[in-house]
């Protein structure tokens, strides 16, 4: 019987996007076992402890079977090997990502020949969102429904009391603002037939 084939996950999910679980969910159809490994990161200033980060990612994986959520604070080559992972996946949005992948990948690939990057790119609808876009679409007040998951959804509110302040006022402004159609028209008021004069006899002359 074959080894199950294990590929590890890496990133620092702050927060987890529909990005992130559209790939993990394309890893999960290619592999056996695939383990999304949670950088602790504290060099970046992340907006969410490791502790929230795994949490988020294991609410949203729930119902993959065969993915696991671990946090790791070395390199991700001796996380991979921890793992039994021989294969490191790695998404692809766009040809600016391209670049630094590919010196990444180099460089884990001279620390641990035996680790293979698979490159997987998101669904199109995906290929604009990042972690970073999502913070500051949060951090002003902006919606964040549709950019990820439900429970993470939860933890940016809670993290950001504003989200979704700016959308609920511009839909309210939107609201209160009058009519494009412009002013209704103004019906001409029927005219009133005049009441007929009753004449008064005159005073005779004394």
């Amino acid at each position: 019987m074959n080894p199950p084939r294990v590929a590890v996950f890496p990133g620092t999910f702050d927060p987890f996007t529909n990005g992130h679980l559209d790939l993990t969910r394309r890893a999960a159809r290619l592999f056996d076992r695939v383990v999304v490994a949670v950088a602790h990161s504290p060099a970046k200033g992340t907006a969410f402890p490791v502790e929230d980060r795994v949490e988020m990612i294991r609410t949203a994986t729930r119902s993959l079977r065969q993915v696991e959520v671990v946090d790791f604070a070395d390199l991700v080559v001796e996380c991979a090997r921890r793992l039994g992972a021989h294969v490191m996946i790695r998404g692809l949005r766009a040809v600016s990502d391209f670049e630094f992948e590919f010196q990444m990948a180099l460089m884990n690939r001279r620390l641990s020949p035996s680790l293979e990057v698979a490159f997987l790119m998101p669904s199109q609808q995906y290929t604009y969102l990042n972690s970073t876009l999502v913070k500051e679409v949060a951090r002003l007040g902006g919606t964040v429904r549709g950019l990820v998951p439900r429970g993470v959804e939860e933890y940016l509110r809670a993290r950001f009391p504003g989200v979704g302040r700016a959308a609920a006022k511009a839909k309210g402004a939107r609201a209160a603002a009058p009519s494009d159609s412009g002013p209704a028209p103004v019906r001409p008021a029927r005219s009133r037939p005049r009441a007929a004069s009753r004449a008064r006899p005159a005073r005779a002359r004394r």
